[in-house]
């Protein structure tokens, strides 16, 4: 069984009308109490347990718990579909792929920035993404609730059905061309390598353009979430007709 046990991120995943429940409630503060009454009003079953039964489920919960069964073992939407219903008119479309990011809370930390900045897909490789819900659903702040994620056993075979539907693949490293002074607007997908080895080889030499983050600090390169974060704000910046 999994549980969700952060405040935002119980809250947001009811908000999203996925399925989940019972919402398990030991003791009601006042944050608590208003996310049990969303519960009510989204009729989600709630059921009165003791603290000491809690800490057993969920030790990291702070007074509720939610139950939840579909993340993390399927896909939100193959990326077939994404494209398949992909508006032809729509000019300006931002995909990230991530390659390889395996430490939960990088993972929901990047969904958190693709929240804010409006990308409309994230890939992953199903058999090496980080797979721990419950961090991941916490440290997005329940932002894996509304960020569509593709899972695929084919990163390559993904980025080329991207290019065939008009986009442009730009990997991320640090010795790219800077990217203010590259076109990240139209049909766009970023890719990110992994937390110590960076995009593999076989993604590096497929995509179009390689863009980095001017630096000028000492170490070596920025956290991979942090770096999603600028990254996908320039792409949005340089979109700024877009309403995102």
């Amino acid at each position: 069984m999994m549980y969700l046990t952060g405040f935002h991120s119980i809250e947001e995943r009811i908000k999203s009308d996925r399925p989940c429940g019972p919402l398990l409630m030991a003791k009601a503060g006042p944050r608590a109490k208003e996310i049990v009454k969303l519960a009510i009003d989204k009729k989600i079953r709630i059921d009165r347990v003791g603290t000491f039964d809690l800490d057993g489920l969920a030790p990291n919960h702070r007074g509720i718990a939610l139950h939840i069964e579909d993340y993390g073992e399927s896909a939100d939407i193959s990326l077939e579909d994404f494209l398949a219903n992909l508006d032809d008119e729509k000019k300006d479309v931002l995909v990230l792929i991530l390659d390889e990011i395996t430490d939960p809370h990088n993972y929901g930390a990047i969904l958190r920035s693709c929240d804010q900045f409006g990308v409309a897909l994230v890939i992953s490789r199903n058999r090496r993404s980080a797979k721990n819900a419950p961090i991941i659903s916490q440290t997005s702040a329940g932002a894996v609730s509304w960020v569509a994620q593709a899972e695929t056993p084919n990163l390559v075979r993904a980025m080329e059905d991207l290019k065939e539907a008009g986009f442009w693949i730009y990997g991320a490293d640090m010795d790219g061309d800077p990217l203010h002074k590259v076109d990240l607007s139209g049909r766009t997908a970023l890719v990110l390598g992994s937390e110590g080895a960076g995009i593999s080889r076989l993604l590096y030499d497929r995509c179009d353009k390689i863009i980095g983050i001017p630096s000028m600090g000492r170490l070596d390169s920025l956290n991979v979430s942090v770096a999603a974060g600028v990254l996908l704000y320039e792409a949005v910046r340089q979109c700024s007709a877009t309403p995102y």
